[in-house]
Parts: C-alpha cells; structure tokens; sequence
C-alpha cells in the first residue's frame, strides 16, 4: 500500500515561518514511513514551491501537489514550475492540477472564469506539449500558447500529472490527457463505482485517494472539529455530487476518525476499491500529537 499525507495538515497556522515548519513534517512523514506528501495551493503559500524545496530538503520521498488550481495560472506557468521542481528533486515531483472552486477564486482574483471543461481540456492539451519537451502550439478558446522560446527545463523530464476529476467530463478529460487522478472526498464506493469505470480500457491510472483521517483518543472532539472543517465542501455541487454518490449526507462522515484498528481499516476499504494511493489530510486538525499518531500508523500499513 501506498500512502502519504497532504500538508498543511492543520496543526502549522501557528508556525513562525511556514516554510521551515512544513519542512520539517515533511521529514517527519518521511521517519514515519509515508511515501509522500503533497502540498495544498492556498492564498498565503505557493504549493509547487513548498514541493521543490521540501523534497530538496528531505531525499527519497515523493513530492506533489494537491492541487494546483488552472484558474488564474497560464499553463506555461505552471509547466515551467513544474518542470523546475522535477529538477530539484531529482525526478520526485508529481504535478496535481484541478479546477478549483470558481465561488472562492473568481472574487479572489476578479477575473472571468471560463467554461470550466473548456479551460481543463485545453489547459491539459498545453500541459503535455510542455511537460513531453514539445514546441508548444496551441490555440483554443480559453488557453492560447505560442511561446517564441523553448519550454523545456533541464532535468526537468517526465513530471506525472494527475487531475482532481470525479465528474463525469473532467473524468473523460483526464482519461485523456493525464496519468490519473486525485479526488477528494470521494469515498470508497465512490471510487469503485464511478472513479476506476473512467478509465476502463484505457490504461492503467493513479488515483490517489485523498482522506481525512486521524488516529485518536478522543473520538467526539476530532468530529466536531472535521465537521466544522470539512463542512463547508458539502455545499459546492461537485462535491455534493460525489457525497451522494457515497450515499452520505455530510463531508465530515467520510472522515476515517478513531483507533489504528479503525482508521487502518478504513485506509484499506480505498485500496480495496481500486485506489493505488491513499493520501491523508488533515490529521493534524486537533493537534499535532493526533497527526504523529495517524502518520505511525500510516506508515506501519
């Protein structure tokens, strides 16, 4: 099994300097056993470049990001970061994109947001021409790139990318144009029944399965916690699309909350439905005691 962690994992908002602090959990996952960790896109840091430096820093682990939203950054942007941090890492990088959440970035940024299949198979088409060492030409109606220069960066070759696809279009897209996808809150069911059939007969893909997870004692505190947490996905229509195809009613219950025998069980229903990695978020969203313990376990699966 396969398993890493996604950072921040709620427990760094205190931190002094962000960088050093995820830093050092990176490190921390990797003593612990996990085999990667991937990095948020957030407005107060950049995920890529937390990637670039933490897998510089920590050697072996596998570093990524979940996700980078296509909103607000041209593809060759992201494609030339991408391959930098392929090259800081000495071929450790994966690259997680996503559509992001047009009700949170499109007033945060104040520009238009485009037919959203339109912006992610086009964004996707101009990705691979860039990430495959191709003169990228491309013109369509939301992403246009014609750059007079070379994009290739050396050492930066064979950058994976995965998509945070669960609907049933940015599935087709990603069958397509990637190597597999991240969903989130997507839960077991979900994932065998909706998830894996995408790519059925096309090739073999990764889908990393992203969980909230945390090992604890105090069951009760930790659930009220994720349900203020997570709360807020359960109102955005992609996610309430895949929440019921989960058949449940709230984010937070798809939350894997308890002892090592019961969130390892959990961890294992994923696989069990075809996911071939398993990533935990928000282990830390109690304290950093809880997301030491969930890691442990992790990394003993």
């Amino acid at each position: 099994m396969t398993i890493g962690a996604v950072l921040p994992a709620g427990d760094a908002a205190h931190a002094k300097n962000i960088v050093d602090e995820l830093i050092a959990q990176t490190r921390e996952a990797a003593t612990a056993g996990l085999s990667s960790v991937w990095f948020t896109q957030l407005f107060d840091h950049d995920a890529i470049s937390l990637a670039a430096l933490a897998g510089r820093e920590v050697p072996g682990i596998e570093v990524g990001t979940a996700v980078v939203p296509l909103y607000s950054r041209h593809p060759l942007v992201i494609a030339s970061l991408a391959q930098t941090a392929q090259a800081a890492t000495d071929g450790r990088f994966t690259l997680g994109v996503g559509l992001g959440v047009r009700g949170l970035l499109e007033p945060a940024y104040g520009l238009d947001y485009p037919p959203p299949i339109r912006l992610l198979r086009e964004s996707l088409e101009v990705l691979n021409q860039a990430l495959d060492g191709e003169q990228v030409s491309f013109a369509g109606s939301a992403v246009r790139a014609r750059p007079p220069l070379p994009t290739a960066v050396a050492g930066g070759d064979g950058v994976q990318l995965l998509v945070a696809a669960m609907a049933p279009q940015t599935l087709r897209a990603t069958a397509e144009f990637a190597d597999g996808t991240i969903p989130f809150l997507a839960g077991p069911r979900a994932i065998e029944r909706h998830i894996v059939p995408a790519f059925a007969g096309s090739f073999e893909p990764r889908i990393v399965a992203a969980v909230p997870a945390v090992v604890t004692s105090d069951v009760d505190a930790v659930r009220a916690v994720a349900a203020t947490t997570l709360g807020y996905y359960g109102d955005i229509p992609s996610y309430r699309r895949i929440l019921d195809a989960e058949g449940v009613d709230h984010p937070a219950d798809l939350a894997l909350i308890g002892s090592e025998t019961d969130v390892a069980a959990g961890i294992r229903r994923y696989f069990d439905a075809g996911a071939t990695d398993v990533v935990l978020i928000q282990s830390g969203m109690r304290s950093t005691a809880d997301r030491l313990r969930t890691w442990q376990l992790a990394g003993s699966l």
